[in-house]
């Protein structure tokens, strides 16, 4: 039986002893999420190589395999594990890549399956960095043999991994579409010169414990806890879309306080170029919502909102002219342009018809919230090569056609000359070209916050899109990109190329 040990004790103790009686140390490394008849043999393999089998499980809080994994805990997998007689020492791997592990282990040889011999197969392109890495500690990577088996796609089917609506559609989906053909479009999707245009949004959020209502008035009383910003609005896309393009660039007006402008430029410069104007009368916009999370799960509630936007929403005429004359010389230049009209004011009827006319390619999201309801409607585009929007968004556009949403959905795709997608939250999304429409249900229904996931369905939707791909294959992508985002406290991190390209490969696998 293997013994659970933590990293720490393993380094500083169970390693020199090791490595003074001059005995090998082999490493295994994996989620392991269900030890199957394929895991055994791997581990008896990697037991004969050396004097002494480790083997370190992907703690839950870096697997990205998808919301809903991995199915077992932490402690679960390790007990697994350390049951096993092939196994000597077990230990827990926090963080994304191995590095941590094979740092503290220093193995003689680091042992991976024959599915990973092909290193330009590696979906996240990680299996040459760990070689790499393991051979500067002295060690060397070596495979074991026999059949591979798959414990995700035994999940997915046996243990109720995936709903019953999800496995019929993965199952159809899987009838056109692979793993291959995505790959590709990712691919090329990275070649993609990008431009975001849209207003920079400041997502504060202020944490709380809820007492209850105040003794003499109907609001709350609530405990402050804690407060975060992320940025939020375009700046959010352009972050989601430099996962996945090499050229990606943010051309937006804010305010001119300088706290801000150094704050973003520190966060988002090294993946984003940023081309900015700055506003001296309208102020870089600032969302501030009060949260409260769930006592047993993660989930948060929001009970207060409050914005800095001006009633009258004006920028400057210097800035402005600065801004247009900016997008107009350069927005040729670039192979797709993402336009996220928030409706604050930033895009007025120029700017909209210099991005008509001049974009090669337009991915539009033109978005209603309290401070613009009924005032912002897409049907005043005319062009669009791609769009998404969600429900009310879609109702306000066609309210004469009630809840004929395919209807209006159709009506807005001839209206725009281009595809497009609705998102639907709980019920998943639609795609639309021509008079084709397909369905997508959601692929989870467990959020943390749903602020930023209409923002990433349309980058992974929209970059796929202008990649290549087919309005069901964006559907797809788009899906998966909300699924992501909607486990994300609202713009803290951004949607990852590998996390999305994993979560495709947990579905596929069915």
């Amino acid at each position: 039986m293997g013994r659970i040990v933590t990293k720490e004790e393993f380094k500083s103790k169970i390693r020199p002893a090791l490595k003074a009686q001059n005995q090998t140390i082999a490493l295994c490394h994996g989620v392991f999420d269900l030890v199957h008849p394929g895991h055994m043999i791997h581990f008896e393999q990697a037991g004969k190589m050396a004097d002494v089998l480790v083997v370190s499980v992907t703690a839950a809080e870096y697997v990205r395999k998808g919301p809903g994994r991995p199915y077992f805990s932490d402690e679960m997998r390790l007990k697994f594990l350390s049951a096993i007689e092939h196994i000597d020492y077990v230990l827990l791997s926090e963080g994304y890549t191995v590095d941590d592990v094979v740092e503290t282990v220093e193995p003689d040889i680091y042992v991976k399956g024959s599915e990973y011999a092909d290193e330009g197969a590696d979906l996240t392109g990680k299996i040459r960095e760990e070689r790499e890495l393991v051979e500067r500690h002295g060690g060397r990577i070596q495979y074991t043999g026999g059949q591979v088996y798959s414990s995700t796609k035994l999940i997915n089917t046996a243990m109720s991994g995936l709903s019953e609506e999800v496995r019929r559609y993965m199952e159809e989906f899987n009838s056109r579409h692979s793993m291959e053909e995505i790959l590709k479009y990712a691919q090329d999707a990275e070649k993609l010169k990008v431009l975001v245009v849209g207003d920079v949004i400041v997502d504060k959020y202020t944490y709380c414990s809820v007492q209850g209502l105040m003794s003499k008035d109907m609001g709350y009383s609530a405990r402050l806890r804690t407060t975060e910003e992320y940025f939020g609005g375009a700046a959010a896309v352009a972050r989601h879309l430099a996962s996945f393009s090499d050229d990606v660039t943010l051309m937006s007006i804010i305010g001119n306080e300088e706290e801000m402008r150094l704050k973003l430029f520190d966060q988002v410069s090294e993946q984003i170029q940023l081309k900015l104007t700055y506003s001296a009368e309208f102020p870089t916009i600032v969302k501030h919502r009060y949260l409260t999370r769930n006592a047993k799960r993660e989930e948060y509630k929001k009970i207060f909102a409050i914005t800095n936007i001006p009633e009258k929403m004006c920028f400057d005429e210097e800035a402005r002219q600065k801004f247009k004359e900016r997008l107009r010389e350069k927005i040729e230049s670039y192979d797709v342009v993402f336009l996220c009209d928030f409706g604050n004011g930033l895009v007025d009827s120029e700017i909209m018809d210099i991005v008509q006319k001049g974009a090669k390619y337009l991915v539009l999201n033109c978005q209603t919230n309290s401070s613009n309801y009924g005032r912002n409607i897409i049907t005043k585009y005319t062009r669009s090569d791609a769009f998404s929007l969600d429900q009310t968004e879609l109702k306000l556009a066609y309210p004469a056609m009630g809840d004929d949403e395919n209807g209006a959905l159709r009506a807005l795709g001839e209206h725009m000359g281009g595809r497009g997608w609705l998102t639907r939250g709980s019920m998943g999304a639609q795609g639309i070209e021509g008079c084709a429409i397909d369905t997508c249900p959601a692929f989870t229904l467990a959020v943390k916050d749903t602020v930023g996931a209409g923002d990433a369905f349309l980058s992974v939707a929209g970059i796929f899109s202008a990649a290549g791909a087919p309005v069901e294959v964006g559907t797809f992508m788009g899906n998966i990109g909300g699924a992501l985002g909607s486990n994300i406290i609202g713009n803290k991190e951004a949607v990852e190329k590998v996390n999305v390209l994993k979560y495709v490969h947990t579905l596929m696998n069915i």
